[in-house]
Order: structure tokens, then C-alpha cells, then sequence
């Protein structure tokens, strides 16, 4: 699970040394699905912080629950609108709720895009990677949706 963590951290620095500075200073998302939970995320500048309640399916029909609170990267934004589109690399602490993961931690490590669909309201997509103490690696899409806004 530490080699994880590192390589959160490095993928982190790492997209940063591509970053450009189209992105508005502050934004307040309000999340509604899955990515990175469903909660409030706030962005200043390139980096945001994120909390709320995450819900995942490693198998059919069963789903997993969690507390997720953690920081985003944005770089790479695309596009000619005022708010572009961009690329993301996330790292999140997770608690687990029920199931295999009941009170359990969790580290997620997470890289998507986030499409700026119209004015304020975003789909997100990823991939994430989640490893806890005790239980197998998972890996699973990330999708979201979210409306933001921007100030």
C-alpha cells in the first residue's frame, strides 16, 4: 500500500510539470456521482480538496460503500471555453462502511478527464485504483457528474 501511496504522489508532481494556467482561480463543485464522491469539492487554482460519500460495485450487484476526502491535480486543459475541459490525477484517503471494507482504510489513486459539458455542469470518467489493508487491489472506472461554480 506504500508504493501506492508514492506513486500517487509522484504521478501528482509529475502532471504538474505540464500544467498551464488556463483554469479559473476558484471553483466550488457541488458533486452528485461517484466522482471523486459525492459531496463538495473546492479548487484553487490547479489543486482541489474533495469530501463526501463514495460508492463502488467490485462485483455485480453488490456495492461497497465509503468516506472519501483527498486532493486533485488539474493539468492539461483543452478547449476554448471559459472554463476549459482537463485532465486529473487524484489521491484520496477512504473508510470503508459495510462489507469486506467495514471500518477498514483505504488509499485511491485516481487519473480521468473532466468534460465541461455546458456552463457549470461536468462529466468526469477515470480510472482508479484502490488499495486496503487485507483485501486484493481493485480496479474500476470512475464516472461523475458534477456542476461548478467558478469565482
Amino acid at each position: 500500500m506504500q508504493k501506492l501511496i508514492y506513486t500517487g504522489m509522484l504521478l501528482l508532481l509529475l502532471t504538474g510539470l505540464n500544467a498551464q494556467n488556463k483554469l479559473s482561480k476558484h471553483e466550488l463543485s457541488i458533486n452528485g456521482f461517484r466522482n471523486p464522491s459525492a459531496g463538495i469539492e473546492y479548487r484553487y487554482k490547479q489543486v482541489s480538496v474533495h469530501a463526501g460519500y463514495y460508492t463502488t460495485a467490485f462485483e455485480k450487484g453488490v456495492y461497497t460503500n465509503f468516506y472519501k476526502t483527498g486532493v486533485t491535480y488539474w493539468f492539461m486543459p483543452v478547449g476554448k471555453k471559459e472554463n476549459p475541459s482537463s485532465f486529473y490525477s487524484s489521491l484520496s484517503y477512504a473508510r470503508g462502511i459495510d462489507h469486506d471494507y467495514k471500518d477498514k482504510d483505504a488509499v485511491i489513486n485516481e487519473m480521468g478527464f473532466r468534460w465541461m459539458a455546458w456552463k457549470g455542469l461536468n462529466l468526469r470518467i477515470g480510472v482508479a485504483v484502490l488499495a486496503a489493508s487485507g483485501e486484493s487491489i481493485k480496479v474500476n472506472p470512475t464516472p461523475g457528474v458534477s456542476y461548478s461554480f467558478f469565482f
